[in-house]
């Protein structure tokens, strides 16, 4: 088992920490779905679907990075995703998230924020 050992990291309240992580994932996770995406629907060579497959396979490994229990850290991960895929509408396919996308990814957003950094009886700060 990998084990990291920082102040920051072993601290669940770590906020740009387990932000980045997310993002990361996100854009793995994003990313390597896009690049299968593109191989079966616009008949892009074989190597997008190889090269989608590795970069979803390491979105499975970057959650576990995160300083928090699995159930939480993968339902926080489900809002971020879909806050991610609007923006990746938006920069890789040139459509814009409108007001009823932004209003949802502001409910979303607030919602995770509750489920993975609100502090909790018996668990570390």
């Amino acid at each position: 088992m990998v084990r990291i050992e920082t102040s920051c990291i072993s601290k669940k309240r770590c906020f740009i920490y387990t932000i980045l992580l997310f993002i990361l994932a996100g854009i793995f996770e994003i990313g390597g779905g896009y690049l299968v995406w593109l191989w079966i629907r616009e008949n892009r060579d074989i190597t997008y679907a190889l090269l989608g497959a590795v970069v979803l396979f390491l979105y499975g490994i970057v959650p576990t990075f995160q300083p928090a229990h699995f159930h939480r850290i993968y339902a926080t991960y489900g809002g971020i995703f879909v806050v991610m895929s609007l923006l990746w509408g938006w920069v890789f396919d040139r459509i814009p998230p409108d007001i009823y996308d932004i209003i949802g990814c502001m409910i979303i957003l607030i919602g995770v924020g509750i489920i993975f950094y609100w502090p909790r009886e018996g668990e570390e700060e």
